[in-house]
């Protein structure tokens, strides 16, 4: 019973840190994304006329 314990336990730690590691990435990722499109939407502001 024990053994199982263990066994379940670490697999859903590997998972956990895995899980983690994507969530990183693609938040890294995206906020880049975002900030780059701010900064061009800013830069093209003053092209516009109305």
């Amino acid at each position: 019973m024990e053994e199982k314990t263990y066994k379940t336990m670490s697999g859903t730690g590997a998972l956990s840190v895995t899980i983690g590691v994507i969530v990183l990435v693609v938040g890294i990722a995206s906020g880049v994304l975002l900030i780059i499109s701010g900064a061009k939407l800013l830069s093209g502001k003053n092209k516009i006329i109305f």
